[in-house]
């Protein structure tokens, strides 16, 4: 399995660095252009909520991100520093009452475009997985 790593601190800014990770893998490991766009906003989405939820924006707290391929699937694990949560108490964003809300989509959002969402470490760790064959 082949395995790429990089750490970020947690600044905002830092997103487009996990950008250009996953444009320069889709470029080196010929990542299919119909799971890219996929790829590129459930990873995106999920090292922004690390950045922000996880380690509450603070620069001195370093986000990782990890990406294993093989010939079946692609997985993304993101970790933050912070206290973590419980995945299970989230508000549902398509209920009525919560779909005027700016945030609460992230986690919704990964889920509908990977394969599987695994939460570990008290939601200190997600893991996104997409599957090529």
């Amino acid at each position: 399995m082949k395995s790429l790593k990089i750490q970020i601190p947690s600044l905002m800014e830092n997103i487009r660095i996990i950008e250009s990770f996953i444009d320069n893998a889709k470029d080196k490991h010929e990542i299919n252009e119909d799971i890219y766009g996929n790829i590129m906003i459930a990873v995106t989405e999920s090292v922004n909520n690390a950045i922000k939820h996880g380690n509450q924006e603070n620069e001195k707290k370093n986000v990782n991100l990890t990406m294993e391929m093989d010939d079946t699937l692609i997985r993304f694990r993101v970790e933050d520093e912070g206290k973590g949560f419980d995945p299970k108490t989230l508000a549902d964003p398509t209920a009525p009452e919560n779909l005027d809300k700016p945030g609460g989509r992230g986690i919704f959002l990964m889920k509908h475009l990977s394969d599987e969402v695994k939460f570990a470490e008290n939601g200190r760790i997600v893991e996104l997985i997409f599957y090529v064959a």
